[in-house]
Formats: C-alpha cells, sequence, structure tokens
C-alpha cells in the first residue's frame, strides 16, 4: 500500500467516524467464511456497516477526528473491524446473538455519543441502552398518561365536578 492510498484511507475512515455517533471496535477473527457472510448480512439488513481495518490507519483516522475516543486507541491490537450505525444498541444486539452460537465476534469497545465503553463485558449495558426513539415513545406514554386519567375521570363521572373530583382522587 503506498503512502497515497493509506492517506485517502485516512481520510475515508476520518470521514465515516466524522459522520456517525456510533462505532463499535471489534474482532471477527476465527470466524469461517460461512458465520463471517452471516454476521456481514445480518449488519447489512440492521443498517450497520462492517469493515475490516488496520489498526495504525484507524488510530490515524481517530486522532484526526474531532471526537474525543477516549482510551479506545489503546484497544487496537490484533485483528480489527468497526462497526458504524444510526441505532447505539443495534451492533451490540448483532453481536450478542451471534455470542449464542460462537465466542465470536468480540467487543473490543464502542463510542456511543461522547461516551467510551472499553471491553467484552460492556456488551450487556450496551445491549440494553435504548435508542432515541424508543427513549421519546416512553417520554410520550408517560405526558399522555395523566392526559387519559382526566378524560376517562370526565367520561365516568358523569360530567358533574364532584364526580370527577371523586374519579380522579380514587386514582
Amino acid at each position: 500500500m503506498t503512502r497515497e492510498e493509506k492517506s485517502r484511507v485516512i481520510e475515508d475512515l476520518t470521514a465515516q467516524l466524522a459522520d456517525s455517533n456510533v462505532v463499535y471496535i471489534a474482532d471477527i477473527s476465527n470466524l469461517n467464511a460461512e458465520t463471517t457472510s452471516n454476521l456481514r448480512r445480518a449488519c447489512f439488513k440492521a443498517g450497520i456497516q462492517l469493515n475490516v481495518v488496520k489498526n495504525t490507519l484507524l488510530e490515524k483516522a481517530m486522532e484526526a477526528s474531532a471526537n474525543d475516543y477516549g482510551d479506545l486507541p489503546s484497544i487496537l491490537k490484533g485483528n480489527t473491524s468497526i462497526m458504524i450505525a444510526e441505532n447505539g444498541n443495534a451492533p451490540a444486539k448483532i453481536i450478542k446473538e451471534f455470542r449464542k452460537k460462537s465466542d465470536r465476534p468480540l467487543l473490543k469497545g464502542a463510542y456511543i455519543h461522547q461516551a467510551v465503553f472499553i471491553g467484552d463485558n460492556q456488551l450487556d449495558a450496551l445491549v440494553s441502552l435504548k435508542s432515541k426513539e424508543e427513549v421519546i415513545g416512553e417520554i410520550i406514554g408517560l405526558l399522555q398518561s395523566p392526559a387519559k386519567n382526566v378524560v376517562s375521570a370526565l367520561k365516568s363521572g358523569g360530567g358533574k365536578i364532584a364526580g370527577i373530583v371523586k374519579t380522579l382522587s380514587e386514582r
């Protein structure tokens, strides 16, 4: 690989990192061809980009990026793949699903909206993260609950103030 090719790869990686707030670093070594293809297919279906990268080039891209990756460059040893996604827990769910059948892929670390997670022991915590849409849905549900109480009180109270107050106080 020439210097120009390396520079191009670093620029491409830096652009990918700048465009994403969710980056997982994994080790997919020792997976056979069929399992690797299944992993790539599952990532594609989930909207996750999966790329095998050279550690030194990824480290330089992280340094050139505006994001603060903390200690993530220190884990760039051995086989390294990056998983870039929109949803913070999607790569973790894919990794967990594949771990039911084999010991790989291993989670080396993750960068999710400025938070850094290092180590395979963080996988369960990452799986349980809620997406922005899930959090918004829960907030809307909580906000709708009091309004539903008032509407049901109006219906069951017979339209009289005393009946409405009584129904609401019982709840």
